[in-house]
């Protein structure tokens, strides 16, 4: 049986980003505010906009919440994604409030009847709605240990309700199929992709910290994307939001599936390091997360900690700083153009960044 990858996927517009059918792979989070405070949740919004977050989705459990999207969504600048559950009367007021994508889980959304009622306010919005099924809220995962047997309930939950909305002619559907293990989720993914071609929205769900889940997440989302599935990706972290859109395009780029703008370059330093280097590199990429660039050419810096491979490094890199005692002798396209102190190699690696 055929299956489909991002080239062939179905595209779905949400709120003006196209997904499927070979589109960039979009970088998506969630916001961790109370949704009812609208301002607290512009404000983290228009943070994960700044990292570069394209699509992002808030919980919406109560209708008070789901009055604020109208709020909300006149003060950002990317889609927004209503997150519901239980109560199919909510999503209904979140598309009268004017978001850009809903969110639906087939293990607790309710009856057909109410799932219908819901997909006809949708169809008349034009707005896409994800199947977002979870291993943790369908019964029928926990019946089974083997991991390719719960994939095969997780797309069996899956396809239940993709039915339902396609038995209305609605066929805006993205699909994601999450469990916090990699094995399940993986497998999930290439069974409903030899199933039906609707975009994939791909995340191991409750992965855990910064550095459990960061690693559990680039496991299971490499292996998919490397496969060719995925249109989206969201890296669960319990952590800030940021840094989940950090990881998701570092994983992007470590495939060649997007482009940040920068590659960087470093040593994992030893005794033979005589600069501070763990502290620039975090500090060097804390800045350069902030810029936007519009130059589609990928820049590579290198920061390097001594000399024994710093200077070869630091010539092979667009520019780059190769290490000594408290100072570094800074490269620009294979030439030496300068010594330079520590405490300013982050400002003028910057500065270099900004000028191309």
């Amino acid at each position: 049986m055929k299956m489909f990858t991002r080239k062939n996927t179905k595209i779905i517009n949400i709120g003006g980003i196209k997904i499927g059918g070979g589109n960039p792979i979009r970088v998506q989070s969630m916001t961790n505010t109370d949704t009812r405070d609208w301002k607290a949740t512009v404000r983290q919004i228009k943070e994960l906009e700044m990292y570069g977050c394209e699509i992002v989705r808030i919980s919406v459990p109560d209708m008070e919440s789901a009055q604020n999207i109208k709020n909300i969504k006149k003060n950002i600048s990317i889609p927004l994604v209503a997150d519901i559950h239980f109560d199919h009367r909510i999503a209904i007021e979140a598309v009268k409030q004017g978001v850009d994508k809903l969110r639906i889980n087939p293990g607790n959304i309710g009856s057909k009847e109410k799932v219908v009622e819901l997909v006809k306010e949708a169809k008349k919005a034009k707005i896409p709605i994800r199947i977002g099924v979870n291993a943790g809220s369908l019964k029928d995962v926990h019946n089974f240990n083997n991991p390719c047997d719960r994939a095969k309930a997780l797309v069996r939950g899956a396809m239940e309700h993709v039915k339902i909305l396609e038995d209305c002619n609605f066929y805006d559907i993205a699909v994601s199929l999450k469990a916090s293990d990699v094995s399940t989720t993986v497998e999930a993914h290439k069974i409903f992709a030899q199933k039906r071609n609707y975009p994939l929205h791909l995340g191991i769900t409750e992965s855990g910290s910064m550095f459990r889940g960061t690693i559990k997440s680039s496991s299971g989302l490499a292996i998919m994307l490397y496969s060719g599935i995925g249109d989206t990706i969201r890296v669960s972290l319990t952590a800030n939001p940021v840094e989940e859109v950090k990881v998701a395009y570092q994983i992007l780029q470590s495939l060649n599936l997007r482009n940040t703008g920068v590659d960087i370059v470093s040593c994992p330093t030893c005794s033979r390091c005589k600069v501070d280097l763990i502290n620039i590199v975090n500090k060097l990429e804390e800045e350069l997360a902030k810029i936007k660039k519009t130059n589609k050419k990928e820049i590579k810096i290198a920061v390097m900690g001594c000399v024994v491979n710093g200077p070869g490094e630091a010539k092979d890199a667009d520019f780059g700083i190769a290490g000594g005692h408290g100072e570094g002798i800074l490269f620009r396209k294979g030439k030496i153009i300068g010594k330079i102190p520590q405490d300013l190699w982050v400002k003028k690696l910057i500065s270099l960044y900004k000028s191309i």
